[in-house]
């Protein structure tokens, strides 16, 4: 058979329309929990299949096991060594700076540092004020800068 001999579907057979009907809302799912083609049946309507049936509980009495030693408590980290501040470091930098007679600036200890600001007054907040336990004094000069300095016969 030829293609020119076929007879073509759309000139025989005519599609089966319906009429478009008015639109509903579709029907409220129901709450129920079901199985599912994919999933198996939710956990709390599983089947015990091929389960071994549970043996009797009077066949032996379980051994008990003595409670472990409590653990010593671990000491805070947060105390300064009794050492003092390593030379050489940042904090020992930004002490040398914070003891001068008139302290130092922000934008000094930065440099000193290389920290961002923030970095900095976290640090003079957390580490010298909280853990050192130090007092750092902060006053404003007359041309706006802000001063930070420690007392010199503070640690």
């Amino acid at each position: 058979m030829t293609t020119e001999n076929a007879p073509t579907a759309s000139t025989e057979t005519a599609a089966a329309v319906a009429e478009q009907g008015a639109t509903v809302a579709p029907e409220k799912a129901s709450s129920k929990k079901t199985a599912s083609p994919n999933q198996g049946a939710p956990k709390s309507q599983k089947s015990a299949k091929g389960r071994k049936p549970k043996a009797p509980t009077s066949a032996k009495p379980k051994r008990t096991i003595p409670a472990r030693k409590a653990t010593k408590a671990l000491k805070k980290a947060t105390k300064v060594k009794a050492e003092g501040v390593r030379p050489g470091s940042k904090t020992a930098a930004v002490l040398a700076l914070l003891r001068r007679a008139k302290g130092a600036t922000l934008t000094e200890i930065m440099q000193a540092t290389s920290w961002q600001p923030h970095s900095v007054r976290g640090f003079i907040s957390g580490t010298l004020g909280k853990k050192m336990q130090l007092t750092v004094t902060s006053t404003k000069r007359e041309d706006g800068a802000r001063v930070y300095s420690i007392a010199r016969g503070e640690a």
